[in-house]
């Protein structure tokens, strides 16, 4: 048996940030769900039952959360910001993927969320 594609998935991280072009969205600020889907080859640790190998969840959660606390105007932004900080902090991760959405938008419509998705390379 061969894995030929692997890869760590956080879906629906939950936090509170102050992200938006209008200036009332900095002062009252949203919720935002984010969605990550991270590819490593974790074959040492799926083999060996050892944290070392592979990427933790509860550091990338750590390492996404700090990002999220600095403001920013855009959601591409936020993504860029996420990608570059985990990219840094976890040398084995290859590609990710990244879904972001700011919940109940100020956009005088009804809606539930909006969000961007943004595959990056290494």
């Amino acid at each position: 048996m061969k894995a030929t594609s692997m890869y760590i998935c956080l879906e629906g991280l939950k936090f509170f940030a102050r992200h938006g072009v209008a200036p009332q969205e900095t002062v009252v600020g949203a919720n935002f769900t984010i969605d990550l889907k991270l590819k490593t080859n974790f074959i040492h640790a799926a083999q060996t039952d050892r944290l070392e190998g592979t990427v933790s969840y509860a550091d990338v959660h750590i390492a996404v959360k700090e990002v999220m606390k600095t403001p920013s105007r855009l959601l591409e932004h936020v993504c860029e910001r996420i990608a570059e900080r985990l990219f840094h902090d976890f040398p084995v991760i290859e590609e990710i993927d990244i879904r972001l959405y700011k919940e109940n938008p100020p956009m005088g419509a009804d809606c539930q969320k909006v969000g961007v998705a943004v595959h990056y390379d290494r």
